[in-house]
C-alpha cells in the first residue's frame, strides 16, 4: 500500500514538472516589455530640447557601446501607451501583424553626425504625431516602437 502511494505521488510530481515545462514563459515577453519602457517611455516630461534628448539617451543607457541613431520617447501615461494595443491590428515593417498605431506626444531625439559613444549628441523634436507600436502578450503589451 505504502509503494502504491510513493509511485502516486512520483507520478503526480512527474506530470507537475512535464505540465510546468510544457507552459511558455512570458519571460521573454516581459524582458521586452520593460525594454520598451526603458527606452520609450518618459510621461513626467514634455521633452523637447536637445539637452532633453542627451541626458535621456545617455540616462536610458543607449549611448554605450555606440550611439543609437534615433530614439522617440512618449510622453503619455503607461496606461494610454497600453490602450494602443487594442486598437486594430496593422502590419509591422517586419511582416508580423502585432502592430497597433495611435497619436502621442513625443519627442524624437536623432544623433547629430560626428558624435561619438563616449559623448554621443541629439537633436531633438517635439510634437503630437502617430506612432505605431508591437504588442504581445495577453493582455497585450508594448514591446516594440515599430514607427
Amino acid at each position: 500500500m505504502a509503494l502504491q502511494r510513493t509511485h502516486s505521488l512520483l507520478l503526480l510530481l512527474l506530470l507537475t514538472l512535464l505540465g510546468l515545462g510544457l507552459v511558455p514563459p512570458s519571460y521573454g515577453q516581459d524582458r521586452m516589455y520593460q525594454r520598451f519602457l526603458r527606452q520609450h517611455v518618459d510621461p513626467q516630461e514634455t521633452g523637447g530640447s536637445d539637452n532633453y534628448c542627451n541626458l535621456m539617451m545617455h540616462r536610458r543607457k543607449m549611448t554605450s557601446p555606440r550611439c543609437k541613431p534615433l530614439n522617440s520617447f512618449i510622453h503619455e501615461d503607461i496606461w494610454n501607451i497600453r490602450s494602443i494595443c487594442s486598437t486594430t491590428s496593422i502590419q509591422c515593417k517586419n511582416g508580423l501583424m502585432n502592430c497597433h498605431e495611435g497619436v502621442v506626444k513625443v519627442t524624437d531625439c536623432r544623433e547629430i553626425g560626428n558624435s561619438r559613444a563616449s559623448t554621443c549628441r541629439y537633436r531633438a523634436r517635439a510634437r503630437t504625431r502617430r506612432v505605431v507600436i508591437a504588442c504581445e502578450g495577453d493582455p497585450e503589451v508594448p514591446v516594440h516602437f515599430d514607427a
